[in-house]
């Protein structure tokens, strides 16, 4: 099996790749999905978290209100980096364990979808790791119209996100994703190729 790492900042296309990727015959593991399975009661996770963060981050029926343990969170590095530190080694571990079942039932290509991949230390886990970067003002159009936000919170959201040089550091791959959805799939085709990947879809 071979694990590749996805990550890049937010509108720069993580999901049609994975999407692409789907269709190539790899199959795709979102780091935001594992997060939030992770979070429904009772949970460990949940658990350590309201241990760090107090009570008022609960609604009535005791699962997370993520609007205000958002709202503690976004306001101070701090409280970010313990929450990151919380998360990520719960998110690691059933990473680790869907990867696992992957391998009993003979998948061989994984993508790991994980905004944070470098920060989590999960890249070291990966065979490769790829980034996907795009046109910062495409990138605005894309969050603003998938997120329904106003031009201002797409603007505080990505004036977030870490720069490119961040991700190019870090990266065996880059891909530019400034263009059509097809330019995306032969930038992807020609990694998998240049790494010796073979998709079962592509044997037959």
């Amino acid at each position: 099996m071979t694990v590749i790492g996805l990550t890049g900042p937010s509108g720069a296309g993580k999901t049609e790749l994975c999407k692409i990727a789907k269709q190539l015959g790899c199959e795709c593991i979102n780091a935001d999905e594992v997060y939030h399975s992770l979070l429904i009661p009772p949970s460990r996770c949940l658990d350590e978290i309201v241990e760090n963060f107090g009570r008022d981050i609960l609604l009535s029926d005791n699962s997370l209100n993520r609007a205000e343990l958002g709202r503690i969170v976004f306001s101070s590095k701090e409280k970010l980096a313990l929450l990151n530190t919380i998360t990520h080694k719960y998110v690691k571990d059933e990473f680790r364990s869907i990867i696992n079942e992957m391998k009993k039932n003979n998948v061989s290509v994984v993508i790991v979808d994980a905004p944070t991949l470098f920060e989590s230390g999960f890249d070291k886990e990966c065979d490769l790791n790829v980034s996907l970067l795009a046109d910062i003002n495409l990138r605005m159009q894309r969050i603003i119209k998938r997120d329904e936000l106003s031009t201002a919170k797409a603007t505080a959201r990505l004036s977030a996100q870490k720069e490119e040089e961040f991700f190019i550091e870090r990266s065996d791959h880059i891909i530019r994703n400034d263009g059509s959805l097809e330019n995306l799939r032969q930038k992807f085709t020609e990694i998998l190729a240049v790494r010796g990947i073979v998709q079962k879809s592509e044997d037959k």
